[in-house]
């Protein structure tokens, strides 16, 4: 993208990360049915480097795509070294260095080998060149050309620049378009994605979000993990997918046996709810509100229970302010802060043995990780 849009190449650069095919494949087999007789929209992918678009190009029959649209901001450095597209053209100025736009409304099989593959396509971009266009713009996501096509497509499929995910999520929603895309897992607690995922408008996928993803990243990266067929390979723990499309492990009820003790689930100091710290733990005769690991987001069921709200930013809903907190470092070290106003909060009775605390009036604390704030459907408000 432009300097203006990403602030500069470094930053674009920091972003580019791309997606395996096979982890594509793992996820999206879950939604061929919801994909039929649609337009798929990859908005941030070079077809010449992203799997997205391969994947939905070689898969366009069986998924019974209507049409597949995908548009990059810049050209591909393996654009026309792999495919000899368009030779009649300067090499300097070629289409496939510009941004540019490619449309798929049909993959036969044109090499008559029996299959519909990647060669098929490859002989469609090459040889039918009103499927690929060059843009006027710079092909940013927000650009008015890639707008257009968005208003155009009914579903967007994408890993896009982590760094621009609150923006990219909120002209899909300005523009009421379903979703499936890759964002890190911190995500989840942004208010404006965790207000989508509390009105049951976004969800995690099938992906369990745990374990990571490995990335390809350009050859001129410093670090990476490993190397596999001669790419470089970065993996980001904090990943994850995201949907509006319907995900049938959100219609399954967590399965609750523990009964509630005032010893095991204890109260937080600064707000109505007790602490769950296992989503295997909510007990199941509790009737008033929870703090869960954030990691409840991926099995949570709206039927089953509702989301009260997120201890990052309480919503207003914290019922008591410290003032002048000293937070004591496993080194020791003391200083002056906060923090303590922006999370669940619990009291002790005496400081732990390599963790951060605070004190507060001679009083002893400790701040947990976010928490999100949840109740029992049914159970008494």
């Amino acid at each position: 993208m432009a300097k203006k849009t990403l602030d500069g190449a470094k930053q674009a650069r920091q972003d580019e990360f791309y997606t395996q095919l096979n982890d594509i494949s793992t996820e999206m087999h879950y939604y061929k049915e919801q994909f039929k007789n649609k337009v798929i929209f990859c908005n941030c992918d070079d077809p010449y480097e992203s799997n997205f678009f391969k994947y939905f190009a070689m898969n366009f029959n069986f998924l019974g795509l209507k049409k597949l649209i995908a548009t990059c901001y810049r050209g591909s450095p393996i654009a026309n070294t792999q495919l000899s597209l368009f030779a009649d053209e300067p090499i300097e100025d070629r289409t496939t260095k510009a941004p540019h736009k490619i449309e798929i409304t049909e993959v036969n099989d044109y090499n008559g080998d029996g299959a519909f593959n990647l060669a098929d396509v490859e002989w469609l971009l090459a040889n039918k060149k009103n499927v690929l266009t060059r843009l006027d713009g710079d092909g940013d996501f927000r650009s008015q050309e890639c707008i257009e096509s968005l208003k155009e497509s009914d579903i967007v499929v994408t890993n896009p620049p982590f760094s621009y995910f609150r923006e990219f999520v909120s002209i899909l929603v300005e523009h009421k378009k379903d979703f499936l895309i890759i964002g890190n897992t911190n995500a989840l607690t942004y208010k404006e994605v965790f207000r989508l995922i509390k009105n049951n408008q976004m969800r995690t996928g099938y992906t369990n979000f745990n374990v990571g993803m490995y990335f390809f990243v350009p050859d001129d990266w410093k670090k990476y993990h490993k190397i596999e067929n001669g790419q470089k390979l970065v993996r980001v723990s904090t990943s994850c997918w995201f949907t509006s499309l319907e995900v049938k492990k959100h219609k399954d009820y967590i399965t609750l046996y523990k009964k509630y003790t005032d010893e095991e689930y204890p109260h937080y100091d600064n707000f109505d709810a007790i602490e769950v710290s296992k989503v295997s733990d909510i007990p199941m005769d509790w009737e008033g509100v929870m703090g869960v690991p954030i990691t409840f987001l991926d099995k949570y069921n709206p039927e089953q229970f509702e989301i009260v709200g997120i201890t990052k930013t309480w919503d207003g809903r914290a019922n008591k302010i410290y003032p002048n907190q000293t937070q004591i470092g496993t080194d020791g070290s003391e200083s002056v802060v906060s923090k303590l106003n922006d999370g669940a909060v619990m009291k002790i009775d005496a400081p732990p043995k390599n963790k951060t605390y605070y004190v507060v009036d001679k009083n002893y604390y400790i701040q947990l990780y976010v928490r999100v704030l949840i109740r029992r459907i049914g159970a008494t408000q």
